[in-house]
């Protein structure tokens, strides 16, 4: 009885292993066909392959040459001509005397040298050209021309922690100095929103808060007066906070 049982194993064991080795045979039969197949296909195709991938090598070297040869010196002398405008620019936010003429000269650029707008203009797609708008903005904005403040301000565009918080909140300060207040209350919370500090994000939660006051949206104060108490208790903003927020709170219930 032991003997056949184990003569019956092994019997098992030898269709088992033949069953394995039929299937691998089967795997790599299978292996080879789906090869020789790709491989037709990439004889039958090698043209448009080659075709692709040489124009797909072209616009690689194109945009390598572009960046080096063209974009690079560019970028360098754009940031040569931002230099000269930034002077005026500089002594006109550090002075008290003449600021209007500076802002102007800082603008249109004198001695055969570009002001923020021709820099602006001539470069925008670098980033002094990005940063002439900037300052453009803020020039026109000093001058109390505020469509062209607002303006250039909105083609500006930057992922700094400061700059780009600063620039939608200075569309909000034209649009205030204007009158137009929803449009200010809302550049206001974009700028809050737009980088997470203890800076800009107070700066602009208060203003926005101070508006919504004025507009009668006092939730909408109450919501930014709250948010710097609980988040940006060691701001500027934050020192005086309680009245405002029971200056909100009064109002809601009145």
């Amino acid at each position: 009885m032991a003997t056949y049982k184990k003569t019956g194993a092994k019997v098992k064991k030898s269709q088992h292993s033949i069953e394995e080795k039929s299937t691998t045979a089967e795997v790599f039969n299978t292996l080879d066909e789906t090869a020789s197949k790709s491989e037709q296909w990439i004889l039958n195709n090698r043209k448009v392959i080659f075709t692709v991938l040489s124009a797909a090598i072209v616009v690689i070297l194109g945009y390598l040459a572009y960046q080096n040869y063209v974009q690079e010196p560019r970028e360098k002398e754009a940031a040569d001509e931002l230099a000269f405008p930034k002077v005026y620019f500089e002594d006109a936010m550090n002075s008290s005397v003449a600021t209007d003429s500076l802002f102007t000269l800082a603008l249109e650029g004198a001695e055969g040298k570009y002001g923020f707008v021709d820099v602006a203009a001539n470069y925008s797609n670098t980033k002094a050209g990005n940063l002439a708008s900037y300052y453009a903005g803020i020039s026109y904005l000093r001058l109390k021309k505020y469509q062209e403040a607002v303006e250039y301000l909105e083609k500006f565009s930057s992922d700094d922690e400061l700059l780009g918080p600063i620039a939608k909140g200075a569309i909000g300060d034209a649009f205030a100095d204007i009158d137009q207040m929803e449009d200010a209350m809302d550049f206001y919370f974009q700028a809050a929103n737009l980088k997470n500090n203890n800076f800009s994000t107070p700066l602009f939660l208060f203003k926005a808060g101070n508006i919504a006051m004025d507009l009668e949206s006092y939730s909408k104060a109450l919501n930014a007066f709250n948010k710097i108490k609980s988040d940006y208790p060691t701001s500027e903003e934050a020192k005086n906070i309680d009245i405002y927020i029971n200056k909100a709170l009064y109002a809601s219930k009145n």
